[in-house]
């Protein structure tokens, strides 16, 4: 099991993990997400082991349904207690191509889809849409 600064969300089991230094976003971007309909995992903190070749995210204890709002406080939220990784949010990160080639973010041994967050236009909207039915397609 392996520990991560990081916040992690779910839509129907399918789950991102957004990375990124303090104030990247991580938690204001879990909110909109929830706002649409995703479940929390974790906020500032999330657990990760592989299981059966898969990355599996899961809240810790001591922080379950509990979100920090920027300016406002800590909120207490209904959360889950697991979920499967899809999708790796790299807040940090800024995509300047328009179409970028598909990238991988290497975690315990697997490599998941990765997009950089910093400054994506409707990027609530984009990991609601690529946690659903969206896809994410190599633009080569």
């Amino acid at each position: 099991m392996s520990h991560v600064h990081a916040t992690a969300v779910s839509r129907r089991g399918q789950g991102a993990l957004i990375l990124g230094q303090s104030r990247a976003g991580k938690s204001g971007l879990a909110l909109e997400l929830m706002a649409l309909g995703a479940d929390l995992v974790g906020d500032d903190a999330v657990e990760l082991s592989r299981e059966k070749g898969r990355i599996i995210l899961r809240r810790p204890k001591n922080i379950a349904g509990i979100i920090e709002a920027r300016q406002v406080g800590l909120l207490s939220v209904p959360s889950i207690e697991q979920a499967g990784l899809a999708i790796v949010v790299d807040m940090d990160q800024y995509a300047n191509e328009r179409l970028p080639k598909l990238r991988f973010h290497a975690i315990l041994g697997v490599d998941i889809p990765l997009i950089y967050g910093k400054e994506t236009p409707n990027l609530g909207a984009v990991l609601w849409c690529l946690l659903g039915e969206g896809r994410l397609l190599p633009t080569e």
